[in-house]
């Protein structure tokens, strides 16, 4: 197995993680606000990281990872307030953008070119994410443009920036490094932010307990040191494609726990959105 393919399958592994959360995230928010809850997470990530990871931070790790951290806290922040003013299909929508900005981000910056393959790839699943989240390309392009679509169109574009930070740094500054800064920074934030954030809501119920435990521990600490491990072997368009994933995960969740059923456009677009990641394993023949 290539360093590539394994790279791929632990990217794999992180968005089934990250999917399989959405259940939990939101029934803890019931009781908890958003940025009290991202603050928590984060806070508890950054401190398992630096206990882990403690002699590893490097100092030309600090920069990269203070702007990827910066990133990933506006992108968490965005995602809600902008879920707040559209509607949760339109969100999903605006929000998996991130999957063809990434190629073309990444080409922008730093002249990575991806290959035909992963853009065939890139183009079938973002048809395939237009499908789940039971949106028309025309509808998704329509005048009623509201606050809460352009913050989850901003979402998008930081989410692919995040990308293409952690695609582009890590080889260079190391993985453990780019990990716990990059934590640490989003930690702090949002310390800094959650009491100017609204109504500050708290109620430790044990679903929020076990919400951060899991996010902080495994869709935090874990998800984003295999990221930034992972995406040293692959490139950041093949990330954001195994990416799109997510929402499939999410789904299956959702129907194996509480039954939440999709309309068959938005079965044909789950499997749109697999065609696409598997077309990119496609290895031309010697």
């Amino acid at each position: 197995m290539t360093r590539r393919l394994r790279a791929d399958l632990a990217l794999v592994g992180i968005t089934i993680l990250w999917g399989s959360t959405f259940v939990i995230v939101k029934s803890a928010l019931a009781s908890i606000s958003t940025f009290v809850f991202l603050a928590l997470r984060f806070s508890l990530a950054a401190v398992v990281l630096a206990a882990v990871y403690r002699t590893a931070v490097r100092r030309a790790g600090i920069g990269p990872g203070l702007l990827a951290g910066s990133l990933l806290f506006v992108a968490f922040a965005f995602q809600p307030l902008g879920l707040g003013l559209t509607t949760p299909s339109k969100s999903a929508f605006l929000t998996g953008l991130s999957i063809p900005m990434v190629p073309l981000v990444s080409s922008l910056v730093y002249r990575n070119k991806p290959r035909p393959l992963e853009i065939a790839g890139i183009l079938i699943a973002s048809l395939g994410m237009i499908l789940m989240t039971s949106l028309t390309l025309a509808s998704s392009l329509g005048f009623g443009i509201s606050r809460g679509d352009i913050l989850s169109f901003l979402c998008a574009v930081v989410f692919a920036l995040h990308i293409v930070v952690i695609g582009h740094f890590s080889p260079i500054v190391g993985f453990e490094s780019l990990t716990v800064v990059q934590t640490a920074t989003a930690a702090a934030l949002a310390l800094l932010v959650f009491p100017f954030a609204g109504p500050v809501r708290l109620h430790l119920t044990p679903g929020v307990a076990a919400a951060v435990i899991v996010t902080g521990l495994l869709a935090t600490a874990l998800a984003f040191t295999t990221q930034a491990w992972a995406q040293q072997y692959t490139s950041a368009t093949r990330a954001a494609l195994i990416f799109a994933l997510e929402p499939v995960v999410a789904w299956l969740t959702s129907y194996w726990l509480t039954g939440e059923s999709m309309a068959n456009r938005g079965k044909v677009g789950a499997g749109m959105i697999l065609a696409g990641i598997l077309l990119v394993e496609v290895r031309k023949p010697k």
